[in-house]
């Protein structure tokens, strides 16, 4: 395989505030790769970087093999986001939605795409409902099949799960690895529940205070640092640099 992500000596400051702090790492094409860490450790920061929305204080970003400074519009063309905190217009009806989201992304065979996500997401139901009156777990369907109009080679996902039910966030899921199945998709994933994480990843990458600190697959990190489940790696990582922090401070 090769990487679909790679990410060198990413640094972003705001004001006094380094957010992200000479992050490295990349990611392998055609893996899920979850994005893991405490709040404030640099995930946001660094998938808007890799969206291209704010721009890196230093460091070097190659997705597909290109920069952003030479194949902006190519890369674009070829990733997509999907969050649950990112809102769609409520005043417009489902379809509507993708429509437009789809014409601004310069689908081909829009409608007949649509059609097919729909069926995919189980969203027909309610493709002419509007978009205000869905619950959370339709709205993450929703987002999701407006993430994947453009048929993306790279999907990034930023907590997809978050405020769901239990029975959505795990058909959330099987959609997720259904996707990364059926249409080869690569998707960096954060999340803060680490069983869900053990779940679909296949590799995580675990950030602090904006700096790399560890990654393996879930099964290699729990060995690694001898405890029972993903979580307790989790705490342990975030645990042991706050008091390395307090030790230099």
């Amino acid at each position: 395989m090769s990487a679909i992500i790679e990410v060198e000596k990413l640094l972003k400051v705001f004001g006094t505030v380094r957010a992200v702090d000479g992050l490295s790492f990349h990611v392998e094409e055609g893996t899920i790769t979850g994005l893991l860490g405490p709040n404030g450790a640099g995930k946001t920061t660094t998938i808007q970087m890799l969206l291209d929305l704010i721009t890196p204080t230093s460091g070097r970003i190659r997705i597909l093999g290109k920069e952003y400074r030479t194949a902006r519009e190519d890369i674009l063309s070829q990733l997509n986001f999907s969050s649950p905190y990112v809102s769609l217009p409520g005043n417009l009806t489902v379809y509507e939605n993708l429509l437009t989201f789809g014409r601004l992304y310069g689908v081909q065979n829009l409608r007949e795409e649509i059609e097919r996500l729909a069926d995919f997401f189980e969203i027909r139901t309610f493709l002419k409902k509007l978009t205000y009156h869905l619950s959370t777990g339709q709205l993450t369907r929703l987002n999701l099949t407006k993430a994947l109009l453009n048929q993306p080679k790279l999907l990034l996902l930023d907590e997809p799960t978050a405020s769901l039910d239990p029975d959505i966030a795990d058909r959330t899921r099987v959609l997720l690895k259904r996707i990364q199945k059926e249409r080869g998709v690569t998707i960096l994933y954060t999340s803060h529940n680490m069983d869900e994480v053990e779940e679909i990843c296949d590799n995580v990458i675990f950030i602090q205070h904006g700096r790399f600190k560890d990654e393996g697959t879930p099964a290699e990190l729990v060995k690694k640092y001898c405890h029972e489940d993903l979580n307790d790696v989790f705490l342990h990582i975030a645990r042991s640099n706050d008091e390395e922090r307090h030790r230099n401070s």
